[in-house]
């Protein structure tokens, strides 16, 4: 029986030292907080987005960052085993749109208080506020983990699974990497993942602030070579820096690789409001409302088509007097409105600090991680899991199946 050490009791840490436990090691579990989940606890608005409905595929073509290091460790763990796992320790989860899996309880500490029983049952020794001062190796094997007071704990094993540089108030300060460094690793540049874009016209998303658009397409394009490098259909968020939501924050993390570009102002958003409607759909639908509202001025002839708070936007846009009426209207300016609302144009200026990221991207390098196991190529029985390590996805329950299944592969893959 070996000694293993688990740094950190997020998601990935929960399951890496159960299934250490089960396979029969001494597991002791490191929390620099006074509770487990902290950061878990938040997720998906307290609700936890705990995972997907899908098959693998759809899963490693929503990971953003080495979905291929992560095709024999989601083979051997995915969704279908996550659910199974969460039944058997009392979660019930249910599927909501966008095929998301939420827990049925709505309610994210229920599952870290299940954990929290579950690891007490198995006898894992929880140590909370333990942060960790460094990880020593010696002849190139784990040899011992050293606390903050500079007390030392022996061990044969460790896992890093502390999170990455996203909402350090949860703890996940980056401390990891530093770990890792120390250790040999390369660590890729964290950068934040699953964030807010800012963009040039902020005082007009001011005005519109807390308006959330439903059944809209947003595309990003890269304006240097006029590539849309990212385009999704759903929900989106008004911001007063912005834009966020659900389909921005999942942008967010592809725009992440052009970070000259935003610095050049080269990279757009455009939002389609109406991406159920072609422009010739739209343009006969705006045909009608107009002749229904003949008599009107251009200010109340849109309010059947679009919200009300984003209407003086349009108006502004289509560069027509809002008192003009209705029936004054050209046929080159409703063409010219039509485009307006199927392009609705944003510079971005970049992305908000990595502190206010869900996820972060970068960490440790995957190429110097045994993708079947989870274990470092440099040093012998150090692994790691979850967020720490160079992986990241979009929204929808990807980010925190990435943790689960590689938290899972770690701690049943210890020498």
């Amino acid at each position: 029986m070996s000694r293993v050490i688990v740094i950190g009791a997020g998601p990935a840490g929960m399951v890496a030292a159960l299934e250490a436990r089960k396979n029969g090691h001494e597991v002791i579990l490191l929390e620099k907080n006074n509770e487990l989940g902290k950061k878990l606890n938040i997720t998906g608005k307290g609700r936890c987005n705990v995972t997907y409905v899908g098959d693998n595929e759809k899963f490693l073509n929503n990971v953003v960052n080495n979905a291929k290091f992560l095709t024999s460790s989601i083979n051997t763990f995915n969704n279908i085993d996550l659910i199974k796992f969460l039944n058997e320790i009392g979660i019930d989860v249910k599927e909501e749109r966008g095929s998301r899996v939420f827990l049925k309880s709505d309610n994210a500490k229920e599952l870290t208080e299940r954990f929290n029983k579950k690891l007490k049952e198995m006898g894992v020794k929880v140590l909370y506020r333990s942060s960790v001062k460094d990880v020593i190796s010696e002849n190139n094997k784990i040899k011992e983990v050293i606390l903050e007071d500079n007390k030392s704990i022996k061990c044969d094993a460790c896992i890093i699974a502390t999170g990455g540089k996203s909402y350090p108030g949860t703890g996940s300060t980056g401390a990891g990497y530093k770990f890792a460094k120390n250790l040999g690793h390369n660590i890729i540049d964290p950068k934040p993942a699953l964030v807010g874009l800012k963009v040039e016209e902020q005082s007009e998303c001011k005005k519109l602030q807390g308006l959330s658009l439903k059944n809209v397409e947003i595309s990003i394009k890269n304006l240097k070579d006029s590539k849309i490098i990212y385009k999704n259909f759903g929900e989106m968020l008004f911001t007063h820096f912005g834009c966020s939501g659900p389909l921005v924050l999942s942008a967010s993390s592809t725009i992440n690789g052009y970070s000259d570009d935003i610095s050049k102002r080269k990279i757009e958003l455009l939002i389609d409001l109406k991406p159920a409607l072609s422009k010739e759909m739209l343009y006969k639908r705006l045909t009608r409302d107009f002749t229904k509202y003949t008599n009107k001025n251009y200010e109340n002839s849109l309010n059947d088509l679009l919200p009300k708070s984003i209407i003086p936007a349009i108006i502004l846009r289509s560069k027509i007097n809002a008192d003009k009426k209705v029936n004054q209207i050209t046929k080159e300016e409703k063409e010219n409105i039509v485009n307006v609302i199927k392009e609705f144009k944003y510079i971005i200026m970049g992305l908000l600090p990595i502190e206010t990221g869900i996820v972060t991207a970068g960490g440790v390098s995957t190429k110097e991680i045994n993708p079947k196991t989870m274990e470092s190529k440099i040093v012998k029985n150090l692994y790691f899991a979850g967020e720490v390590i160079d992986l990241d996805a979009y929204t929808g329950g990807y980010n925190l199946q990435i943790a689960f299944t590689t938290g899972f592969v770690a701690g049943n893959n210890i020498n």
